[in-house]
C-alpha cells in the first residue's frame, strides 16, 4: 500500500466476542490476525469489560472514529454471546445511532464474522435449523438499517467443532486476511457483498 493509498484506508473496528476463549480454536486465531492489521482496531470485549460494565462514551467515540464496524463472534444459540447484546443495548442509543439526531453511523459498513458448530448444510430452509444463516442473523441486518449502515453478508465458517481435524482453519484465516485488506482498500464488491450469502466466498486464497 503507498502512502497516498495509506491516507485514504477505510479504519475498520472489530469487536471480538468470545465467552470460552480457552476452547476457541478459529476465533482466536481470527482475533490475533485482526491486531496485525494497522488498519484495525481489534478489542476483546469480554477482556475489557469483564463485569460488563461497558463505556459508553468509549465505545460510541470508537463507532465516529471507524468506517467499517465487524462483530466477531461464534454463534450461541443463533445470536451473539451475551455482551455483544449488552454492547448494541447501551451504547446503540436514541439520538447518536437512531432517532432523531442520530446520525452517527450513517454511510459505515456492518458486518458479522462467525463461526458455526453445525454444518453449512444444517443451515437451511429444509435443514436441521429451518433457516439460513443470512436469515437467523436479521435481528443484526435490521439493526443495520434502523442506524443506515451498508449491512455485508456474514463471513462465516461453518463446522467448526471439525475445523481443525479438517485442517480447515488455515484457509479460513488467509480468506479473512483477505476480506479485511479488501475492506481497508475499499477494493471489496459492495454488490456483491451485500447479497451473497456468505462473504468467505468472495475472499479465495488469492485473493481474487
Amino acid at each position: 500500500m503507498t502512502i497516498e493509498e495509506s491516507k485514504n484506508a477505510a479504519k475498520v473496528l472489530v469487536l471480538f466476542a468470545h465467552p470460552a476463549q480457552a476452547r476457541s480454536e478459529v476465533n482466536i486465531p481470527l482475533f490475533a490476525d485482526a491486531k496485525k492489521n494497522k488498519h484495525v482496531t481489534a478489542v476483546d470485549l469480554y477482556a475489557e469489560y469483564p463485569d460488563f460494565n461497558i463505556d459508553i462514551e468509549q465505545e460510541q467515540q470508537r463507532l465516529i472514529d471507524h468506517d467499517v464496524i465487524v462483530f466477531l463472534y461464534p454463534l450461541y444459540w443463533y445470536s451473539t454471546p451475551s455482551i455483544l447484546k449488552e454492547w448494541q443495548d447501551l451504547v446503540l442509543e436514541y439520538g447518536f445511532a437512531y432517532g432523531h439526531g442520530g446520525t452517527a453511523l450513517k454511510n459505515k459498513v456492518f458486518l458479522c464474522a462467525i463461526t458455526a458448530g453445525g454444518k453449512e448444510e444444517a443451515y437451511q430452509s429444509d435443514g436441521f435449523n429451518h433457516f439460513t444463516i443470512r436469515q437467523l442473523l436479521q435481528p443484526l441486518e435490521q439493526m443495520a438499517s434502523i442506524t443506515n449502515m451498508t449491512y455485508l453478508a456474514p463471513f462465516a465458517l461453518f463446522g467448526s467443532r471439525t475445523a481443525q481435524e479438517e485442517h480447515r482453519i488455515n484457509t479460513h484465516r488467509q480468506k479473512w486476511r483477505t476480506l479485511l485488506e479488501k475492506l481497508v482498500t475499499n477494493s471489496l464488491d459492495m454488490e456483491k457483498a451485500t447479497t451473497i450469502e456468505n462473504l468467505a466466498d468472495l475472499c479465495t486464497q488469492k485473493g481474487e
